[in-house]
């Protein structure tokens, strides 16, 4: 087998089983104004395959010839940095394709300012990044779940007014940007917040077929391919060019597809009974639709272009937890569209009245299966879920103290049994946790660092041509001694590339927080337990707005469990919570080495994310000889690490307390809370304040 070189990419109607992402890829080439798209996938389903391949059936551009911006000759932009373009001439070139690697800078994706000759010769030297590039072609973020959320605003702002803006220091630059933005990601890896996902305008989940046939012809395809790549692709040219003529004709009808208020109403009526928010589901809907009757072949949008839109434009937006799954009901889909067509006219049936079909069987359910559907939604809305992992009308207040036998389901207030699974009531407003000490990390929202994006806090040295965003005034003057010497007193100013100074900024970083949840039957009872795993996804959501990475370990019989490893993926370590099953003796010394152990092999993969280790226990150790002080000895070691850590004391306050956890609080050097000073705004107390009570 000989590889495939770059001009025989794999062919979009080679694509076997992926029908919905090759239909939203289509309409948002048709009609860019639709905002891109967003493909969810597990790994190996051919995402970027796809993605690659759409750019083969594109139809070429007409660029000005020299042109940095690949202007329109016909329609040349008045703003751009390379004009203006007096010339007619125009250059044909295939529909662009530009890559976005995960760890771009903002200058390489918006462009950068050449600093010595804005401040030598007052020009304005441009040169343009990423988004400039893709102006009129196909902009591709792999693994976009991964990129910095202000990257992410950043392209999403673009692709939504169509141009691109970069400021450095009162100098600005603007430039056409209209690009399909195609992004793909995996879920495991961690979802993109709420209101970046709304951005999308369209989002498809790809898996796998389990139907065996399709494999098959998935692998027959991609073998033959490998085999033989410049055959393979002779072989599908026809259905490519069909395809490409196809897209060019919608694009020239698009402008002609009606969309009439019957059908205006009807989207907007499927938009409000999906509960959506704001207005950007319906506009994108709108435009899907109008994009689907042109791909169609129609002029006139018809019921049938409003369902395919839906499918592809509402299955992100309805999440109204972060941590809910995107999807969409077909069932309330069509629903929604029956309750949305307007009924029939009797004036209008030729039959007359009595003629024709009972009025009353109009398709709809029956009313019994409407009373049932109606229940359903009731109990799914309510605090009840069928996991039990929601809050139950009994469930204590965030912050409220918690005793032993509170729980009218533990008769005395006895342990659960060994293996018992309880839920977690609804999450609350957590409280900050931080590593104290200032670093530099990984841009984010948690920890003060020095990162790219941030507060000016000083200036450093710029390191050969590397790029950053100068500090102005720190330039100059390093500069301005040596005037003289480059003989341009009062002649201007000499700036030369080592007087560059770049601004080092403080911002905030994101961090690993890492779980160490004690899981054993000295936690009492499932009202308490119930308490630790509402504390802890409360604190998980935090973690997820501020987009940290999250693992899991727990400890409970005679040995300790690392649940989820390191993972930016906060949804699976709620999931792997909420079934977490309880009981047994409590190996606390284990669990706290596990945690070093998982926190060591972290560093090494990815050593400027700094780790916060938050112990969730009531500091009982009962396995083993001398289980509190292994603990304390394990404790100890992972102090002289230089590990943040924060311990939650779950010990019940009623009765006797032993203040077991404070003492391991004070070994590990660590931020001490009580379970219910995790609720953000609740009164901290340090452990030599609770000593001197």
């Amino acid at each position: 087998m000989r590889p495939a070189s770059p001009s025989t990419g794999f062919p979009f109607t080679a694509v076997v089983g992926m029908d919905d992402l090759q239909l939203a890829l289509i309409l948002a080439a048709i009609s860019p104004a639709i905002g891109g798209v967003l493909i969810r996938g597990e790994k190996g389903t051919a995402k970027s395959t796809a993605v690659r391949a759409l750019t083969e059936i594109l139809p070429p551009v007409d660029v000005v010839p020299g042109c940095r911006f690949s202007c329109d000759p016909e329609h040349p932009d008045d703003t751009c940095p390379d004009g203006p373009h007096d010339s007619t001439e125009a250059l044909n070139r295939p529909a662009r394709l530009v890559e976005l690697p995960v760890g771009a800078t903002e200058d390489r994706v918006l462009g950068s300012l050449h600093l010595e000759k804005a401040l030598a010769e007052g020009i304005t030297a441009y040169e343009p990044g990423l988004l400039a590039a893709a102006h009129r072609g196909l902009l591709y973020v792999d693994e976009v779940n991964l990129l910095h959320d202000h990257l992410v605003d950043v392209l999403l702002d673009a692709a939504a007014m169509g141009r691109a803006t970069v400021e450095r220091d009162g100098v600005s630059v603007t430039h056409p940007a209209r690009f399909v933005l195609v992004g793909t990601m995996n879920p495991e890896e961690g979802e993109l917040r709420p209101q970046l996902l709304d951005r999308f305008g369209l989002t498809v989940d790809v898996v796998a077929s389990r139907d065996p046939a399709v494999r098959v012809e998935v692998m027959r395809a991609r073998l033959a391919y490998e085999a033989d790549p410049a055959g393979f692709v002779a072989r599908h040219d026809g259905p490519q060019r069909e395809l490409a003529e196809r897209i060019v004709k919608a694009r020239d009808l698009i402008t002609e597809v009606i969309l009439t208020d019957a059908a205006l109403r009807q989207i907007a009526e499927i938009c409000a009974s999906f509960d959506v928010d704001g207005m950007r589901a319906d506009l994108v809907t709108a435009r899907t639709a109008v994009a689907h009757a042109a791909w169609s072949g129609r002029t006139v949008v018809e019921v049938d272009d409003v369902r395919a839109a839906a499918k592809l434009a509402l299955p992100h937006r309805r999440r109204r937890n972060p941590f809910d799954a995107p999807g969409l009901d077909e069932n309330q889909l069509e629903q929604a569209i029956q309750d949305s067509t307007p009924a029939p006219n009797p004036d209008d049936d030729p039959d007359g009245p009595g003629g024709g079909a009972d009025p009353a069987d109009d398709g709809s359910p029956a009313d019994a299966d409407r009373s049932d559907v109606d229940q359903s939604d009731a109990n799914l809305s309510g605090a009840d879920r069928s996991d039990g992992s929601r809050a139950d009308s009994d469930s204590p207040a965030p912050g409220a103290s918690l005793e032993d036998g509170a729980d009218p389901g533990e008769a005395g207030g006895r342990p659960a049994p060994v293996g018992e699974v309880a839920g977690s009531s609804e999450p609350y407003k957590a409280r900050l946790l931080s590593v104290q000490a200032a670093g530099a990390g990984v841009a984010g929202r948690r920890s003060r660092a020095i990162t790219e994006v941030g507060r000016v806090v000083g200036d450093r040295a710029r390191i050969g041509r590397e790029a950053g965003r100068p500090h102005l005034l720190a330039t100059i003057r390093s500069a301005a001694p040596h005037q003289h010497a480059r003989g341009r007193a009062g002649a201007g100013l000499a700036v030369r590339p080592s007087d560059v100074r770049l601004a080092v900024r403080e911002g905030r970083e994101g961090n690993l927080v890492l779980f160490c949840v004690d899981a054993s039957g000295s936690m009492g009872t499932k009202q308490r337990m119930r308490a630790v795993k509402t504390a802890i996804v409360s604190l998980l959501l935090d973690a997820y707005q501020r987009r940290d990475t999250v693992g899991l370990v727990t400890f409970a019989g005679a040995a300790a469990t690392v649940a989820l490893p390191p993972t930016g993926s906060v949804e699976t370590a709620v999931r792997r919570l909420e079934s977490l099953p309880t009981g047994g003796r409590t190996p606390l010394a284990e669990g706290l080495l596990q945690a070093a152990e998982v926190l060591r092999i972290a560093a090494i993969r990815d050593p400027r994310r700094r780790p916060l280790l938050v112990l969730v226990t009531d500091g009982r150790a009962t396995h083993g000889d001398q289980a509190f002080a292994r603990a304390r000895q394990a404790a100890g070691w992972l102090a002289q690490q230089g590990i943040a850590t924060v311990v939650v004391d779950c010990e019940p306050h009623r009765g006797v307390r032993l203040g077991l956890a404070g003492e391991l609080a004070a070994d590990l050097g660590a931020e001490y809370l009580d379970l219910g000073e995790v609720a953000a705004g609740n009164l901290i107390r340090t452990v030599t304040e609770r000593k001197a009570a």
